[in-house]
């Protein structure tokens, strides 16, 4: 196969998945158009690739301009059958050199956040909204979003976690198709094609404004509870104030 075949191929199949992942099961065709057998409609649909093959997909990701400043694309990391996935922004200057989500101070909050509810880093999955860092850490663009959408609904549908915590304003957002900002969202369960999503405040918020961990940890005992087969009592995370 070509690679320009190939790569209609793979943008297909990514926004096949988007739309999965927003809800759409099916998709309209003109009376003048054939639509696919039922066998192969019903296979496309099926079809849940590897962590590996998605991450194969996305290549050396030239798809945004992002890619003329990045260092390294940070796919994300953790269990691949994890219960809880934690979904950011995007990588920041410590991600973008390491290769790895939160590995900064807001990372190193986030490990006492998830610890705070008897979990390690390695027993959930952690990925965010863009995987190339933007520049001078800028708020990601639409443009940006648009082309790593897709690949994060891919991981999302593999991993099929029971409770995604969306850590701020874009992660919300974008999982939740919504303009609300994370005030309005925060603290509360919405559904995601049968996953529950609950937003809160992103880690780096929290270094600048402390005082609101106490509603973070607010909300990680509310997931902590709905997680299945948790039967631990969770911990405060105490200030870790830095």
């Amino acid at each position: 196969m070509n690679p320009k075949a190939r790569e209609i191929i793979v943008d297909l199949k990514c926004y096949l998945e988007y739309l999965k992942g927003i809800g759409i099961e099916t998709v309209p065709f003109s009376e003048t158009r054939s639509a696919l057998p039922h066998s192969s409609a019903s296979a496309l649909s099926q079809m849940t690739p590897t962590l590996e093959e998605i991450r194969q997909e996305l290549g050396d990701c030239r798809r945004c301009k992002l890619h003329r400043t990045r260092r390294t694309i940070v796919f994300g990391e953790g269990n691949r059958k994890a219960k809880l996935m934690f979904i950011g922004e995007g990588p920041g200057y410590d991600e973008d050199v390491q290769g790895r989500p939160f590995v900064g101070k807001a990372g190193q909050l986030l490990t006492k956040i998830i610890e705070s509810i008897h979990l390690r880093r390695e027993e959930v999955y952690i990925a965010n909204v863009i995987k190339c860092r933007p520049p001078q850490n800028r708020n990601p663009e639409p443009d940006e979003i648009e082309c790593c959408h897709p690949f994060l609904l891919k991981q999302i549908r593999t991993i099929q976690p029971q409770i995604i915590c969306a850590l701020g304003t874009f992660a919300a957002q974008t999982l939740l198709k919504t303009d609300a900002k994370i005030t309005a969202l925060r603290g509360r369960f919405y559904d995601l094609a049968g996953m529950k999503v609950l937003p809160t405040y992103h880690p780096a918020y929290l270094l600048r404004n402390p005082e609101r961990k106490r509603e973070v940890w607010e909300d990680m005992k509310k997931v902590s509870e709905c997680m299945v087969g948790e039967r631990k009592t969770a911990q405060p995370m105490g200030d870790n104030r830095r």
